[in-house]
This record gives C-alpha cells, structure tokens and sequence, in this order.
C-alpha cells in the first residue's frame, strides 16, 4: 500500500465527517473540492479510479454547445454560463490543461444548414462569449481546407469558424482531487460502498470495502452525497429499495486515430438538424465521435462496438476525405455514459438524442442527496450547487464555494509555453515533444514530476519510442496521483493506453514502478 493510500485509509478511520461524497467523477470531485475549500471535513470515496468511468470518455471538450442555440432562445442564458465557465477554466484555473482550439462547421450543398444560418450562429456564439475569441465567421472553401487537410471538398460550399476550448478530461480529474487534497479533503479510490450506516430512518454513513486489501471499514457522516453517475439509482436503492428510476443512459462511444498531418482546427460536422459529429486533433491524434443510443446493460460492461465503429466513420465521412479515415489507423476506441434524469413520473429509455442535458439534485427518503447530469465545461459550478444543497442539510450558508473573485486554480496552473520553456533551460537534453507534454498536463508541476529522475536518471526515458510519456510520469503516478493499478497509470494519468502504446513490456514495468511505490 503506497504511504498516500496508507494516509487517506488512516483519515478515514478518525471521527466523524461533515460529508462523505460517493463517486470520484466530476461531479464528486468537484463537489468535494467545493467542500473542502468551504471549511467542511469531507471524504470522496471511489468504487473504481478518479475518473474511470464517464469522466474519462467524454468529447474532451470545454465549450459554451453551438448546437444548443438552435432550441431557440431560452438556451441564451445556458450558452453564456458555459461560456464563463470555460474561460475561466481555460484562462485561470488550467490554462495548461485547458486550451483553445478553432472549429470548422462545413457547408455541403443539401446539407442541414446554410452558409447565412451558421454564419448567424456562430456570430451570436461569439457574441455570448463577450467576443474573448475574436469573432466568428464564415470561410470559403479554399480558406477551410487550410484549416483542415483532410476536410471532403466535393459539394463544400463554404465553412463557418468558432472557437471553444479542449481539455485531457482524466489530467483534469486528477488535477482537481489534488486541489481538493490540498484543501483538506480526503480521497479514496479503488474502495466500495457495500452499505448505508443508520441512525434511525437517516443515512449517517457508509461501509466500505477496500478493494485493495480487502479490508472493511467505515466512515460516519452527517451528509452523505450520492455522485455515482450511471450507478445513481443503484445506490439510491441501497438507501429505499423501494426507490424509482431518476435516470436514463445514453451510450457515447469515440475512436482515435492516427494521424501524419497536423490539422489546425477542429471539425463540429452536422449529422441532421440536432445532432452533429466531432473530429477533434488531440494529443497529436484525430479523436473521433460521438453516439447517442439508449443503454440498459450494466455500465461496467460499456464499450465501443463493432456498429459504434461503423457509425462514427460513417459521420465523419460526410466531412473527412477516405484516407484519413482507414480502419488501420484506429489506435483506440472507448465508450462511456451520459447520465439524463427522468423528469418525474417517466419511465423507458425515450430518445435520448433529444433529451435535455441538465442536472438535477435530489434528497431520499434517508437524507442522501443524489446529483443526476451534469458536464465538464460547468463542473465546478455543478459542485458549487450540490454544496449549496448540504449546506441547507447542515444547517449552515455554503454558498460561497467559488465565487470569491478570481477563479482558485489547479494544481500547477500556468501557460504551457513558458512551462515548456523554463523546463527546456533546465533540462536541454529532454526532447521537445517531451518538455511540451509535460508542461501540458502537468503545468508547473512538471518538476515534482522530474525532481523523481534525480535519483533514477533512467526515469527520464520515454514509456514507449512512439510516445512523448517518460517513466518518471509512471512513478509519481504511483506516488502522489492514487493510482494503484496498471490502467490507473497508462489509461488515465499518461497517455500510452489512448496512443496504442501499452504493449506487454511497458505494462511489466509500469507494474514493477507500482510496486516500488507500495
């Protein structure tokens, strides 16, 4: 057991706490980080790893929702919060994991939207934006290709430009629960809920089973929050058996691809009149998606099939030339769930493309408060608001979690440029493509990251030829980021798994890192 692991599991042994969140996805971090910040002593605890599940297979994307402005004007006010919101995680909070990004919405003759309607909308866009990314507008085809290499210019009428904001969605996770450790909480993954603690009809706790060790515990808490994402009313029924459905899952499954040619935006590619397609340049590769469908099965078993494949190349073929879109260049495929609360007395999968993303925070017959929806771009706000709601259980005005005037960054914020070039003085002998990753997902703690190698020098080699991740990301993983299995490194805190890079011997080592950390 690493000493991190061995601190959070001794915490969680003395005293009671204000609240015990379940669920180490965004919602639960940031719920916890709001908690923390707040004065409360509050525990996360997380059946899986942070950001395991739905957290870490989204669209990586930070953004205001183009598509949402076509519902008409009442998505005015929505679009312009997620706006503030993702300036303020791309401009204060985590510029060097938060970053810019231009997107090209293509025109093609019969197509769902005309060049005059786009170039309205993505005008408008900016406008919500208070203009911070210039204004949008529209392309000709020939300025579009230079944009995107491999964009279909058969029947392309033209392109409308906007900017949002793109992320590494796992680093911004793990970056988060740091905060929310530094703030005074405590955090633990890989340990599950097996049942409520009691004090008469209330929930006044958990019980706990690591999934390390196999040790059972528990844990008093006077509020206890429910934020298990696709297991929400699995655990609302460890509260009532008798509770009802309060959501409904969709499936959204991605590919990544290999790409030779770097493109200078991203491509948002209308598929009718709701829903559109993203092909996005991430981490040095095309990241490709996403589906829609209504899911039933267990979330534990939810992956990206042969039919999701077939879909998502279809989609994207409408704006991106055959070539770029070979099967063989497919490094990695995932899937996860959106979470979309029932509205009351409604039961089935419905349609879930036209289902409203919204969140919805409710109190059982024991007290648990359950968060349902929720996103990335509006994370920290969502955590402020299921806050605000134990506060009015606690008695107490909390309120005030994030609105202290300038956003509280995360751990190692600062502009990645000026990352790269500190550690590059420093360091000449690391490769550019190296320094460059770690300033972008580490930021200005890069250096805790390298302080590793002092010892190792071997550290500072790369996991893999084919990849900018080094050895020393793998141990300090094992050190300071909670993880304890092979996938907690190389899926989540690195990038070797969505490269296609986690070959046999790198899964060897990784192990042999993770056992020295124990």
């Amino acid at each position: 057991m690493s000493e991190q692991r061995a601190r959070a599991r001794e915490a969680l042994g003395h005293g009671a706490f204000d609240l015990v969140v379940i669920g180490g996805g965004a919602l639960g971090i940031a719920t916890t980080w709001a908690a923390a910040r707040s004065g409360l002593r509050v525990a996360l605890v997380e059946a899986g790893d942070f950001a395991g599940a739905t957290s870490s297979a989204s669209s990586k994307l930070v953004h205001g929702g183009l598509r949402y402005l076509a519902m008409g004007p009442g998505a005015v006010p929505m679009v312009r919060e997620n706006h503030a919101e993702r300036r303020a995680l791309g401009d204060h909070l985590a510029p060097h994991l938060v970053r810019p990004l231009p997107f090209l919405v293509p025109v093609y003759r019969g197509g769902p939207h005309s060049r005059p309607v786009l170039g309205a909308g993505v005008v408008l866009y900016s406008a919500l934006s208070g203009f911070g990314d210039g204004l949008g507008k529209v392309l000709s085809a020939r300025r579009a290709v230079e944009y995107v290499p491999h964009l279909r210019t058969e029947g392309l009428r033209g392109a409308a430009l906007y900017h949002d904001h793109q992320m590494n969605d796992s680093r911004v996770a793990i970056t988060a629960a740091r905060a929310a450790a530094e703030a005074g909480a405590v955090l633990l993954n890989h340990v599950e809920v097996v049942g409520m603690r009691r004090t008469g009809s209330r929930i006044s706790g958990v019980e706990l089973r690591d999934r390390v060790d196999g040790a059972s515990f528990g844990v008093d808490a006077t509020v206890v929050v429910n934020a298990t994402g696709p297991w929400l009313d699995a655990l609302r029924r460890m509260e009532d058996p008798s509770a009802a459905p309060s959501v409904r899952l969709s499936k959204g499954a991605h590919l990544v691809l290999r790409t030779d040619t770097p493109w200078r935006a991203a491509m948002t590619i209308p598929v009718d009149d709701v829903r559109v397609s993203f092909a996005i340049p991430w981490e040095g590769q095309l990241l490709l998606g996403t589906t829609d469908e209504a899911y039933e099965g267990d979330p534990a078993d939810v992956r990206c099939s042969e039919a999701d494949v077939a879909q998502i190349l279809g989609e994207a073929s409408t704006g991106i030339t055959a070539d770029a879109l070979d099967r063989s260049r497919i490094a990695y495929t995932f899937a996860g769930l959106r979470v979309l609360p029932l509205p009351s007395g409604e039961g089935g999968p419905g349609d879930t493309s036209h289902a409203k993303r919204e969140t919805v925070i409710t109190a059982g017959r024991g007290g648990m408060i359950s968060v349902a929806g929720g996103k990335w771009t509006t994370f920290r706000r969502i955590g402020a608001q299921v806050l605000a709601r134990v506060g009015e259980s606690l008695g107490r005005d909390l309120t005030g979690a994030f609105s202290d005037g300038v956003p509280a960054a995360l751990p190692g914020a600062a502009l990645p440029d000026r990352v790269t070039a500190q550690l590059g003085r420093e360091l000449p002998s690391l490769p550019d493509d190296v320094l460059a990753h770690l300033a972008t997902h580490y930021g200005t703690v890069s250096h805790e990251v390298l302080a590793l190698a002092l010892d190792d020098p071997s550290l500072l080699d790369r996991v893999h030829p084919d990849g900018p991740d080094i050895w020393a990301q793998v141990a300090h993983a094992g050190r300071f980021e909670w993880a304890t299995e092979v996938d907690d490194v190389l899926r989540r805190r690195t990038t070797v798994v969505v490269r296609g890079l986690d070959t046999p011997s790198v899964r060897e080592r990784t192990s042999e890192l993770l056992a020295l950390s124990a």
